[in-house]
């Protein structure tokens, strides 16, 4: 079965670094003209240029930008792929999304078909699923550019753009706290993520500083991120069958705030007895029963400045070798409710 030569091959067969061989391909102006002569030769030989969302290679810009993302029904994650589409589309790229439904296997999948759609760079939010981040280590490495928005990693080096987790958490919980609360169970997302433990460390922060114990038996994850809602239902029941049982509920995810909102009212649980606060960018969470105080990220501008973070990657004809991480702040919506 033919298949169709890669940066790596050509580095092997060239004894190049495959970095070498990608800004060789990329006509990028620290590389010596006679080894991109040398790189563009040997790749024409072994058909290299197959693919055909690459324009030439010389110039591979296909003008296409690749965006992985958990969920598309998330409203957050559909206001931030506006803002990117806002930039992008002013800017004469066109985008191509693809969501993980929070698993690793179809993340790996998702990256690696827009990876050999030959897209010019990758806007990404971690699936919760995902723990090795060695596929997207590789790809940085050749020189693919990659901003990372809302769930970041650590391990790669680059631009990043994400909301003020631990202080939205801290002044959410604290909000509930001089409403009346002592008793704050935690409904969470996947424990690896960078949001959770964001968003963990500004809640317990907040009990700690009112002499709150931290209560393991009220904090629970949710491994699927809201998507599955006899989890989030599952994870509800627990925490009102618990022997003391919680008198607030603090939701650190935009799509488990929505099905907790589902399983309290399937339910009927008496909205007197336990506040609900969560962070949502629903359209329509004013409108919801029972009432849920919220906290809205700024999705459209984190896509704006993520796109952009991009192009910058992308269209720089020198190394960037600085990166910066944005923290955007957030906005608490509260409700008022009789204790």
């Amino acid at each position: 079965m033919y298949k169709p030569a890669t940066i790596k091959d050509i580095a092997l067969a060239l004894k190049l670094s495959p970095s070498t061989v990608s800004r060789a391909l990329r006509d990028e102006y620290e590389i010596s003209a006679g080894t991109k002569k040398i790189v563009v030769d040997y790749a024409k030989s072994v058909n290299y240029k197959s693919n055909p969302n690459a324009v030439s290679l010389k110039n591979r810009r296909s003008y296409s930008i690749g965006i992985v993302v958990p969920e598309l029904a998330n409203s957050f994650f559909s206001q931030a792929i506006a803002g990117i589409e806002s930039i992008a589309y002013e800017k004469g790229y066109h985008t191509i999304i693809t969501q993980t439904h929070d698993s690793s296997e179809r993340e790996l999948i998702n990256v690696d078909h827009l990876a050999n759609r030959s897209v010019d760079g990758l806007l990404i939010s971690m699936s919760s699923g995902t723990a090795d981040y060695t596929f997207l280590q590789r790809l940085h490495q050749d020189g693919l550019p990659i901003v990372f928005f809302d769930r970041i990693i650590a391990e790669i080096d680059t631009f990043k753009v994400t909301s003020d987790n631990f202080n939205a958490s801290y002044e959410a919980t604290l909000s509930l706290i001089k409403s009346g609360c002592k008793k704050i169970a935690l409904l969470a997302n996947a424990p690896r993520l960078s949001i959770t433990n964001e968003r963990f460390a500004g809640y317990q922060k907040a009990l700690l500083e009112n002499d709150i114990p931290l209560r393991p038996d009220l904090i629970r994850n949710c491994l699927k991120g809201g998507s599955d809602d006899q989890e989030v239902e599952d994870a509800v029941n627990e925490l009102l069958s618990v022997r003391d049982k919680p008198d607030a509920i603090f939701i650190t995810s935009d799509r488990i705030s929505i099905s907790c909102i589902r399983a309290l009212k399937k339910l009927k649980f008496d909205p007197q007895e336990i506040m609900v606060l969560g962070f949502s960018n629903s359209d329509v969470v004013d409108l919801l029963q029972p009432e849920l105080s919220y906290i809205r990220q700024k999705a459209f501008e984190m896509g704006e400045i993520a796109v952009n973070m991009l192009l910058k990657l992308i269209e720089s004809k020198y190394p960037i070798t600085e990166f910066e991480t944005r923290i955007l702040g957030t906005e608490l919506h509260s409700i008022k409710q009789q204790r």
